[in-house]
């Protein structure tokens, strides 16, 4: 699970279970691709999760206007404190909900 979905999931946002599947190859523009870059939030992102983000964010966009503002503010700030160093670990998490 990725830093980002942790923090949707803090923020109560989003919830999803993670399952098997299978792959497929699509082709895009070059173009797309950059874009689609942007996104990542570290080196190893796979282009599913930020597809997945970007999927549930618009979905969102459409269903509840308003909410999409308040989870974008939330996305960003949290962005924010991720650039500054400002976050806790996997491990940190589990340590201090006596998971580990």
């Amino acid at each position: 699970m990725t830093l980002f979905n942790k923090v949707l999931i803090y923020y109560g946002i989003h919830k999803y279970t993670m399952v098997d599947m299978s792959t497929t190859t699509i082709k895009i523009h070059k173009e797309t691709k950059a874009e689609i870059d942007q996104f990542r939030e570290y080196k190893n992102e796979s282009y599913d999760e930020v597809l997945k983000k970007l999927i549930y964010i618009v979905k969102n966009i459409r269903k509840k206007p308003e909410l999409s503002k308040e989870t974008i503010k939330a996305i960003e700030q949290a962005r924010e404190r991720i650039k500054k160093g400002h976050f806790v670990t996997e491990e940190e998490a589990k340590r201090r909900l006596g998971l580990s």
